[in-house]
């Protein structure tokens, strides 16, 4: 359950959204037993009046009950999901850390070949970095794959393929 108030008259009902008089039930006790977690990590009660908060909450039984053990505390902020999402997705992130591994892995070698010949062999890992790189670097500039894209044929950003879809 959110809490959308932050007033003084407000929060209470925020808190519980039941009548008066009707019993509270475990899920209801927990969400009190976190705000006042939320309460001392701010440092707003410290951790003897948590346990004893705590007591009471647990030992509620009706909505005023719970509303007298956090009457003094102020409410907890909106939770909202954030529209922004990561530019890169969590794939392409992980593919490009599986370019960089193998770029450097191929760069060691060529470097112990150089090393082991005496002189500077052909820079064959650029046939390695380049392609796989420049196809990254495409996906991540363009959006390709990241769900930013809207298919062609709806016009709906994001919308799915569809027959992909099926």
């Amino acid at each position: 359950m959110l809490i959308r108030h932050s007033t003084l008259e407000h929060r209470q009902d925020a808190i519980m959204d039941i009548s008066t008089g009707i019993r509270v039930s475990d899920a209801e006790r927990q969400q009190v037993t976190e705000l006042l977690v939320r309460a001392v990590g701010e440092g707003r009660i410290d951790l003897r009046e948590y346990e004893e908060r705590s007591a009471l909450v647990y030992a509620a039984r009706t909505a005023e009950d719970l509303r007298a053990v956090v009457a003094d505390l102020p409410a907890a902020p909106v939770r909202t999901r954030s529209a922004a999402t990561p530019r890169v997705p969590i794939w392409q992130r992980i593919e490009g850390g599986a370019w960089l591994g193998a770029g450097v892995l191929n760069l060691l070698i060529w470097a112990a070949v150089s090393l082991g010949v005496g002189e500077m062999v052909y820079f064959w890992p650029i046939w390695v970095i380049g392609p796989w790189g420049a196809v990254l670097a495409f996906r991540v500039l363009t959006g390709w794959e990241a769900g930013r894209k809207a298919d062609r044929r709806s016009g709906i950003p994001g919308a799915a393929h569809p027959i992909r879809a099926r």
